[in-house]
This record gives structure tokens, sequence and C-alpha cells, in this order.
């Protein structure tokens, strides 16, 4: 039997290679589909933690991704990858966070320009090689 992926990290007990996720995904989020409240959490949008936020008594998901955040902000999407959960939990997960005044999310930061006209080749090629 394979040890579970990330033992030490985020994706602790939630995942194991040869039987798969152990915990479905809507457990975490006990069946919701989106946040309680509204709440603009887009992929880019930035998450920081509250310094000094008392945190009430958190389940393992929540609070795993309390711990995965640390002291730096990050985007949703890279916290969703981290995770190692669909991007939906996250969303969900984040605005119990929210709501508890443990975190806080920014608008992604303005797009300025144009993007990369090198960059956008380099990830068409990416995926043709694919």
């Amino acid at each position: 039997m394979t040890a579970a992926r990330g033992a030490d990290g985020p994706g602790a007990h939630w995942f194991e290679e040869e039987a798969g996720p152990l915990v479905r995904p809507y457990t975490f989020t006990r069946g919701r589909t989106r946040p309680a409240r509204e709440h603009e959490l887009e992929l880019m949008s930035v998450v920081t933690p509250v310094p000094g936020a008392a945190a009430p008594v958190l389940d393992h998901a929540r609070s795993s991704l309390l711990r995965l955040l640390g002291g730096t902000p990050r985007p949703v999407a890279e916290l969703a990858a981290d995770a190692d959960l669909p991007l939906g939990v996250v969303r969900v997960l984040l605005g119990d966070l929210l709501d508890a005044g443990l975190v806080r999310v920014a608008p992604p930061p303005p797009r300025t320009g144009r993007p990369d006209a090198a960059l956008l080749r380099e990830v068409v090629e990416g995926l043709r090689r694919l």
C-alpha cells in the first residue's frame, strides 16, 4: 500500500494513492457548492490571513487551508492547486474563513498593457506538445 500523498503537506489524510480520495470534496463544504454569503473570489484574488485573529475551532479542511496560507498573501488558484482540491471547494472554504474574519480577500491586481507575445507562444507550444 502506498503512503498518503503529501503526508506532511496539505493533502494529508485526504488522498490515498491506490484508493483515490478518501473523503469526497463535497463533504468538506457540507454539500454546499457556493459560499454562505456572496464573496468576490476570483482565480487571481489574493487571500491574506488576518494577523492575530482569534480562530474558532475549525474542522480539518478549513484549518489545513488556513495553515497552507501561512502568513503569505496567495492567489485563490494557487491555494486550490496546493491543497489539491477543486476550485469550487476552496472557494466555499475560503468563504467560511472570510465569514469567520480569519482571512481577507483583495481583488486581483489590475492587468496592465497587453499580454507578452513570447509568453503566449510558449504556452501554445507547450499545449501542442501535450
